[in-house]
Order: C-alpha cells, then structure tokens, then sequence
C-alpha cells in the first residue's frame, strides 16, 4: 500500500477562526529514518553578536561592557549539535563582515567610526566597512578575529551544518576602509572620478561641488544623546555620495540610509543600463552557459569588486550568501557574479530579498538566483490571517501562482527586519504562530527559515536604544531572554526554559525533522479549500486545506488559523486526488507525524472524509 500523509494544521488568530491541537506526547514513529540526504533546506538564521551573550541588563545604549556581546567562540560544539538536531540544514550567521561599530579598535589598526553616520552603538550589520575582515566584537582576540571566524567555518562544517554569510552589493559604510584587501585589491572609490555625478567605472554617485551634511532631526541624537568627541553633527565627505536608498541629496532625510552610500553598477542616473545585456533566451541556460558569456565581456568594476568579494569566501569554506536589498542591482549582475560563484561551488546556497514579485523570475531565471523571501505574498497574508484582517482562502491563488518558481521561494515568520512572530504586533502568543510555521514549512517544496529564539517563542520586549520592542534589535548591544533560558550559561541544554518554552522548542524540532525527510514536501501541491469551504459543514472561516503528495507519500493539510474555536468536520479529500492516489472503496488508517495520534481516512463512492476534531492553533500531520 502506498504511503499518504495527512497534514492538518490549526492556526489561530481572531474570535471568528480556530484549530484543534492535541497534545499527545506519543513519539513519531519515523519511517523515513532510512533517508539520510534531506530533501528540504531549514535555515537557521542567528544574529551573531546576540547569540552567546549572556548578560542580561539590557539597558538602552548600554555598551558592551553594560549589556555584554556574543563572540564566534560561543558557537561551541554543543551549540550547533543542538541546532542540528533542531532539523537545521543551513546556519545564517548574520552580521560577520566587519561593519560600523562605536567602539575604539584603533589599537589593531582599525579607525574609530563616527556616531554621525552609525545607527546604533553596535551599529548596522548592513553598513559594511571592510568586506575581507569580521566585526572585531565577535572576536576574543581582535588580532585574530578572522582566524576565530576561520574556526567557526570549520566546527559549523564538522557538526554537518552549511555556513551562509551577508552579502550587501547595493550599499556600503559612508566611512569603507578595508584593512585587509587582498593584494591587489583596491578600496571602493579608490580610482573613482570624483569631479562626474557618474561614470561607468566608478564605485560611487557623485553630488558635484557639494559636500555631504549630516541629517538631523528633532527626536533622534546618535548614542542616545550621549557625549562623544566624534557625535559633533559633522562627517567630512565631499563630494556627497548619493546615499544607500538612492537619495540624490548632499544632506539626506532622517529616515534615509545614511550612514551608507549607494554603489554604481553601471545604471545611469535617468535608469538607463551601461553594460552588455544578456541575450533572449538565457532564462532557460544553467550557470555555466551564463559564466560562458560573461567570460569576454567588458563590465562596471563595481561588478569585478563585489564578484571577488564572494569568491573570497567561497575559497574560506562559506556555503552561500543572503544577498540585502538584490532588486536594488540590475539582475544581469547577478549573472555576473552567481554563475562565477557556481563554477567554484555548484551546491552555494544563493539567497536574495526581492520584494518585488514581477520581478521574482528575472532574479531567478536570469539572475541565477536560488531562493529569494516569500515576504509579500505568502508571509504577508499569514500575517494578516492570524491578526484576523483577512480570510486564508486567497493562499490558494498565491501558490497557485508561483506554481513554476515555487520551489525558490524561501518561506518565513521571523528574521531580523520583521517584528518578532511571538511579539503583540504579529501572532500575539508563541503558541498561535505553531499553525503559520506548520504551514510555512509544508505547503511547498522551498527551504523553511526560522530566527534564532523563534523556536523558544521570544517576543522581542527589549528596547536596545537605536531598535525598539517586536524586533529584536540589530543596532544595539541587548540580550534575547527566551534564548538566554534556552542558552543556559552556555550549556545549551534548555536548561532554564520554562515548560511552555520546552514545549515550543519539542514541536519546532518535530516539524523541521519531519519536513526534512518528506518525499511527498517535494512533491505536488493541490488545494482542497474550494470545496470544503462549499460542501464541508462547520467548515469554520479560519480552515484551510490542501494536499501535498508524490509516488510514495500523501499529505493533507488543514489549518485552522482561529484560536478560540474548535472545529469539528468531516474533510472531504475530492474524488480527482482519490483517484490520482489510486485508492478503492474503504478505510485507510492514518498515523499523525508529529504527536503520533491516529484517524481514518474512509473512501466511499470515489470520495475521501475524515472525521477532525480540530482545536485552536493545532497542526496534524497524518500519513496513510
């Protein structure tokens, strides 16, 4: 008999939707333990800084010495074998590169940063300052920080997990100094021609005649206000540089990227490209015919700096990249520098924010493109299900419609730039988000990430100075409490979770485990919403179903996102997937996935029902 798994997920969100959630503590009986090659990618995304600190004050502005700072050594054995086993394919150790920091380094060479032009004490892992160096707070010896970085690499490896860095190509620290540039290798702007707002080989826009001032506004003083010999609403830069976003102003607006300035590959300021274009047909041609044409051609040298950029960490054992802000760089870049990554290592992971869905296939097709972020259209609409502002019936359409690229967009909850999942602004509780990642991680075949602390429910409460509460903040020096308990003084034992926090954690390794293994997760998707939501009584608003499946494995899934109302229906699984997964007349027992519970799928004049009781927030995951 062929294997079915039947995936039901309950999510809640507003008094008008609900789940069902057993708590059966009865293992999995895992009969996919035989697969050793994982089929799905799970990302652990980490904010490197945060991840070993165990101080716990936390107070806004507080230096490294008040709020305390992660460094590369905290990342022990015992920590990634704890990861690993979580279900991580890939750890995402974010804010490597040396950017701004306020700190004095000056001691190993390094330039002290001007608070002006820095967003936070810590500073922004997006504003990077030497791009062949690590941010020196992430070192025990700062005079040997790329070694420890080396190390990590290394102990990352040994423990089986993939290592992804940030790469950021659109922008750099206004004040970039590399320290380290290989031999050979030249700073951004260092042949730029200066007296030209542009030029297709120079590194930077230009403001003519004008000098950079700084932005200042009336609710905002860098450190919080506090006394700085360098905070003197002053940076000496002219000509202005054209700033991070694109702004054209010698002094930008507040909420502009300031502390960064916006890197020139060859699109001129009316839009217009500089640069060969690839020919018709190249969304269809591999990496190595895209290597093959740029082989000859004559490109911006912003192209050559950043490609040999990547190739640098590729040669020190990085697996991959997630590429800030990559709509923001023409696509036949990305070409450039993907297809010239692939020819050293076939198997990089290459992820890229694209907010854009239009432009999702040439990022993809033609930019070489992994994975880019499922941000505005699946994660968007989780949102605004579980804050009750819609109805899960439209996520049909939404896969529907990337049914050719699906695989390449990366599903989330939770990272650095959006407000923590468990937090009062997203899902309200940790345990009304388990139905979105339930979701998240099964309704196609792309990688699932999630955020460090994500799978212990923290909120992101902490005010850090520059970063407010529901994000955890990337600009300051803060603790992450759930994480800390989970930490344990750095025995990463989960020793000082709380029971609920145990819980959470148990059901994220369940679920990632699980998906990892799954024949039928890379397989076919089909919705069943349209005619349970006709013909199912007590189909509650917030249910929604589908079935994933493949020659030897059948999923269905049903997600509740209410979390006041049980729902109580008999599902019906319609008569085409009934005889696409060749099943007769009877009953076919199913066994639960995660918690080990049992039901009955029973075929009777060429159509399938179940009987669920489905509680608020619970998931199911049933195999025949």
């Amino acid at each position: 008999m062929k294997r079915i798994i039947l995936i039901v997920v309950a999510f809640s969100c507003l008094s008008c939707i609900t789940f069902a959630q057993k708590k059966s503590k009865t293992p999995m009986k895992n009969k996919t333990e035989a697969v050793t090659q994982p089929k799905k990618a799970v990302v652990y995304q980490v904010f490197t800084r945060l991840f070993g600190n165990k101080n716990s004050t936390n107070k806004p502005w507080g230096t490294i010495e008040e709020n305390g700072v992660g460094k590369f050594n905290d990342f022990t054995d015992k920590a990634l074998q704890e990861i690993k086993k979580l279900g991580v394919t890939h750890i995402w150790y974010t804010g490597v590169p040396h950017h701004d920091v306020i700190r004095d380094y000056t001691k190993y060479g390094i330039s002290n940063d001007d608070p002006d032009v820095v967003k936070g004490r810590a500073g922004s892992p997006y504003a990077v300052k030497d791009y062949y160096n690590v941010n020196p707070d992430l070192a025990v010896d700062v005079s040997k920080r790329l070694e420890e970085f080396e190390a990590l690499i290394a102990r990352s490896h040994k423990n089986g997990l993939k290592v992804i860095i940030d790469i950021v190509p659109n922008h750099i620290a206004r004040n970039y100094q590399s320290l380290s540039n290989p031999k050979g290798v030249k700073d951004f702007g260092a042949d730029d021609n200066t007296s030209v707002e542009y030029a297709r080989d120079n590194n930077f826009y230009y403001i003519p005649g004008k000098a950079f001032e700084v932005p200042t506004s009336d609710s905002y003083r860098p450190l919080g206000g506090e006394k700085h010999p360098m905070a003197d609403g002053k940076f000496a830069e002219f000509p202005a540089k054209w700033t991070g976003n694109g702004s054209r102003e010698a002094k930008p607006d507040i909420n502009d990227w300031y502390e960064t300035v916006k890197v020139n590959y060859g699109i001129k300021p009316d839009g217009t490209k500089d640069f060969p274009e690839l020919p018709a047909g190249y969304d269809t041609k591999d990496y190595k015919e895209h290597f093959a044409f740029w082989k000859d051609k004559d490109v911006p040298d912003s192209w050559k700096k950043f490609r040999e950029i990547a190739l640098y960490w590729i040669a020190k054992g990085v697996d991959g990249f997630r590429y800030d802000m990559a709509e923001m760089v023409p696509h036949e870049f990305w070409s450039y520098m993907n297809s010239a990554i692939k020819m050293k290592n076939p198997n990089a992971f290459l992820l890229a924010e694209v907010y854009n869905p239009k432009e999702y296939r040439n990022y993809i097709k033609l930019g070489k493109m992994d994975y880019l972020y499922d941000k505005v259209e699946t994660y968007d609409h989780l949102k605004a299900v579980i804050q009750g502002n819609a109805l899960p019936d439209p996520l049909s359409d939404i896969q529907n419609s990337m049914m050719d690229i699906e695989h390449h967009m990366l599903h989330f909850l939770d990272n650095h730039d959006e407000q923590r999942l468990a937090s009062k602004d997203f899902a309200g509780t940790p345990e009304k988000g388990k139905p979105l990642i339930v979701l998240s991680a099964t309704i196609s075949s792309s990688p699932t990430m999630i955020y460090f602390g994500q799978e212990v429910g923290e909120a992101g409460h902490e005010d850090g100075g520059f970063g407010k509460p529901t994000r955890t903040s990337i600009f300051d020096y803060v603790g992450v409490p759930s994480h800390q308990r989970w930490m344990n003084g750095g025995k990463f034992d989960g020793g000082q979770l709380t029971p609920k926090e145990k819980d959470l954690r148990d059901f994220y390794s369940r679920l990632l485990n699980f998906t990892l293994n799954s024949d039928a997760l890379m397989g076919k998707y089909q919705e069943i919403q349209t005619i349970n939501r006709n013909e199912t009584k007590d189909y509650d608003p917030g249910l929604y179903s589908y079935v994933r499946y493949s020659a030897t494995e059948k999923l269905i899934v049903v997600v509740n996102f209410s979390w006041v109302t049980t729902s109580n229906i008999e599902l019906k699984v319609p008569a085409d997937i009934i005889a696409k997964w060749n099943l007769k007349e009877g009953q076919y027992p199913l066994e639960e996935q995660l918690y080990g519970s049992t039901a009955q799928l029973i075929v009777a004049n060429g159509i399938g029902t179940i009987k669920l009781s489905i509680k608020p927030s619970e998931s199911f995951i049933f195999k025949l």
